[in-house]
């Protein structure tokens, strides 16, 4: 089956199309229906009537944009009219929604002239917050545009237009830099005069490009003063007519810096890269096939070509897909009346800024783990990339701030972290805790120090300020692949071969000498990371430690439990994972350690599991699962689970509520547990669930995860004498990054 059959099927599927509209508040009692329709929502009409304003407080309107088309120039499709364009504007709906959650009508206008799409669009404004025009043709594009922007007290934005000129800008900025050129020195050649080549030469020259050495050619060739006067070339062409000779693309590509392709597909050769200036930049980004192809461009000369397009299974790929939904939320979120040329180049920069920056794992393994680092092969972000987001809309929003197009201001911290909760609950709850890292770093030793991922992670926690990362291993190992990575910092390494460990092996013996441990045997051991690491945190010169990531979890707990042990209130470790839903987050214990607890172990767990519950800024409420409910199995497994139930409520120092035994249903479901047992001493659904063996946790959290569509987090380790918190093997470099933060906040409250 053809792409084009795979397509048709995907569309075609019950419910067609790719958007619907879904409700944002309860819907579920007479009461919500009241308030949702008539007599209640007459109350925020007068506010709005009173107040336009007051739209953006009690209406969607704030995150609503309208994606409008006439359909007259659609993708590589030509003038196939507004009902044929409606499955390309759902999909940039589906597109803004999954990249920065703004929702999106689309709507298809059957104009074919500009004072008509003009007046329409603009009598929309009362619905929406921003308009994205799209696929409509030039040059009554320009016009509609321009006249929209002067009308409109609300951002219009024509994507085709300004999207690539804001990608492509971007990563002009990094090949230039690359190659150690000048923006403003480079002569700069495009193919096509159309309305993304008008918009994209006219914002080079607001990043810096010199407008008089810029030459623009369309089919008819090198746009000149002389074609101005005999051909008629339209005003927007007539820009950038040069006083130069006539000639054909060909004659314009001899000597120059950079070319820029948004035309059509195979009309450069290897000859006319051969025939450009030393070092050149090559932008093919015709769609789906490139002026020149990447192959054929990189071999054309044996010197440094930077080539970018408009395809996904190349590198550099120019795709607006990393412009308009974060430049959209920036102007939405501090309600801009526009977007100006200083909120482009402001998004440009940060794009341009993000590409030098480690990537993500999770963006690694989308593309096929191929390696991506700055350079002449990565000088944009991948459209996948989550940290565009919290890097463009601030950015964005700064820059109308800054140029006076907003309505209200930000606070950038306060803002990023909003924008992570749009992204997911984990994020959310994670940034709590990291906001709590960087108020007091602590020094946290990372045992695996030679592992690729942690070297990478620990870059991370140096630079963001979360820890003071300190790496066990071989210290050329870990510099080479320091320098390697392009990572620019200078970590703390401990070399277990090179490096004096007599005093961790004299404490080792001290501690373990009764335990059959040798003097000789603790020199040995030292110089295992796992047992030197426990040893540098219970002698106090690391504050916290984490490995696992190269071993199997039993066999990394084991030194920690041997040399630090559990805290003095504590007589057993335990596992939690932390699993974030959209809208509730349950911490689940015990994952990981107790295999067939007691009634003794199992309260105990659930006090642990409820501090660290603290740690999020979680108030604690606890569930002690079983098959039973409150007593209507009777048996010996279910008599445990009611013992360390019954031995927690009575306890005056437990400070939260918690009861059991109880379904698990029970324990999350409002109405059942509110209902059915109102007697129970929760008054709301549990946030802590204890599990009453480890296989039942095990298996419980992980279908949660799978299942339920759940984040997790963790296991993060309870019950430790100091933080120490046992990675799994996989884990991603976000992964360390976040467990590193919970261990430094441990040692905080420490």
């Amino acid at each position: 089956m053809g792409i084009d059959e795979d397509a048709l099927d995907y569309h075609r599927e019950e419910p067609p199309g790719k958007i619907a509209i879904s409700t944002t508040k309860p819907t579920n009692t007479q009461r919500d229906l009241s308030l949702a329709y008539s007599p209640g929502v007459a109350a925020p009409c007068r506010a709005i009537r009173d107040d336009p304003g007051e739209a953006f407080r009690y209406t969607a309107k704030g995150n609503l944009v309208g994606v409008v088309s006439d359909g007259s120039a659609t993708l590589g499709l030509g003038d196939i009219g507004p009902g044929a364009s409606k499955p390309v504007m759902e999909g940039k709906g589906v597109l803004f929604k999954r990249f920065a959650d703004i929702d999106v009508f689309d709507i298809e206008l059957d104009h074919d002239d500009p004072d008509a799409m003009v007046g329409s669009i603009r009598a929309m404004e009362p619905t929406f917050g921003g308009i994205n025009l799209e696929d409509i043709a030039a040059p009554e594009c320009f016009e509609i545009e321009t006249r929209l922007r002067e009308a409109m007290d609300i951002p219009v934005f024509h994507d085709d237009q300004h999207g690539t000129a804001i990608i492509s800008g971007a990563a002009l900025l990094n090949a230039t830099d690359i190659l150690d050129k000048e923006l403003g020195d480079l002569d700069i050649v495009f193919s096509g005069a159309g309305a993304s080549a008008i918009a994209t030469a006219r914002f080079y020259v607001s990043l810096g490009a010199d407008p008089d050495r810029i030459t623009m050619c369309d089919s008819g060739g090198i746009i000149t003063a002389d074609r101005v006067a005999t051909d008629g070339l339209n005003e927007y062409k007539r820009e950038f007519a040069r006083e130069i000779p006539e000639g054909g693309l060909d004659d314009a590509m001899v000597d120059a810096d950079v070319f820029i392709g948004l035309s059509v597909g195979g009309i450069v050769d290897d000859t006319m890269v051969r025939s450009m200036a030393d070092n050149p930049i090559v932008f093919a980004m015709a769609n789906p096939d490139p002026e020149i192809t990447y192959e054929a461009a990189k071999t054309a000369r044996d010197d440094t070509v930077i080539v970018a397009t408009g395809r996904s299974d190349y590198p550099n790929q120019v795709n607006n897909v990393l412009g308009f939904p974060f430049i959209f939320r920036g102007a939405l979120d501090v309600r801009a009346t526009e977007i100006n040329e200083a909120m482009k180049v402001a998004a440009a920069r940060a794009l341009a800024g993000l590409a030098r920056e480690d990537v993500p794992d999770a963006v690694l393994k989308a593309y096929g783990d191929q390696p991506l680092q700055f350079g002449p092969d990565y000088i944009i972000p991948k459209p996948l990339d989550p940290r565009v987001l919290f890097e463009l809309a601030p950015a964005v929003a700064e820059a109308a701030i800054e140029s006076g197009c907003a309505r209200r201001g930000l606070d950038r911290a306060a803002y990023v972290e909003q924008l992570e909760a749009r992204l997911g609950k984990s994020r959310e709850m994670m940034r709590v805790v990291l906001n709590k890292a960087k108020s007091d770093p602590q020094r946290v030793v990372l045992a695996e120090g030679e592992d690729e991922k942690i070297i990478r992670a620990a870059y991370q926690l140096a630079d963001q300020g979360i820890a003071q990362p300190v790496l066990l291993g071989n210290r050329d190992s870990i510099r080479r692949q320091t320098e390697q990575l392009g990572l620019r910092f200078d970590p703390e390494i401990v070399d277990p071969e090179a490096d004096s460990l007599d005093p961790y092996a004299d404490r080792l013996h001290e501690l373990r000498q009764r335990n059959g441990i040798t003097r000789r045997e603790a020199e040995e051991l030292v110089r295992n990371g796992n047992h030197l690491g426990s040893v540098m945190v219970e002698m106090g010169d690391a504050d916290a430690m984490l490995t696992g990531l190269m071993n199997h979890y039993p066999e990394a707990l084991r030194p920690p439990l041997e040399v630090i042990g559990t805290a003095d209130d504590a007589d057993y470790a335990a596992g939690v994972y932390m699993l974030a839903f959209d809208n509730r987050v349950v911490f689940c214990a015990d994952t990981t350690v107790n295999i067939d607890p007691d009634a003794e172990v199992l309260a105990e767990v659930a006090r642990h599991t409820a501090d660290l519950a603290r740690q999020f800024n979680v108030e604690p409420r606890a569930a002690l699962l079983s098959y039973s409910d409150f007593g209507s199995v009777d048996n010996e497994g279910v008599q445990t689970v009611r013992r360390a139930a019954d031995d927690l409520r009575t306890d005056p120092a437990v400070e939260f509520p918690v009861d059991g035994e109880m379904q698990a249903d029970t324990a999350v479901v409002e109405e059942m547990l509110t209902g059915t047992y109102d007697f129970a001493n929760l008054e709301a659904p549990a946030n802590v669930l204890v599990f009453p063996n480890l296989e039942a946790g095990n298996i419980g959290y992980k279908l949660l995860q799978r299942l339920g569509g759940a984040e997790a987090i963790g296991p993060m380790l309870v019950g430790m004498d100091k933080p120490v918190h046992v990675l799994q093997r996989g884990d991603e470099v976000k992964d360390i990054v976040n467990l590193a933060g919970v261990a430094v906040v441990d040692a905080q409250n420490q």
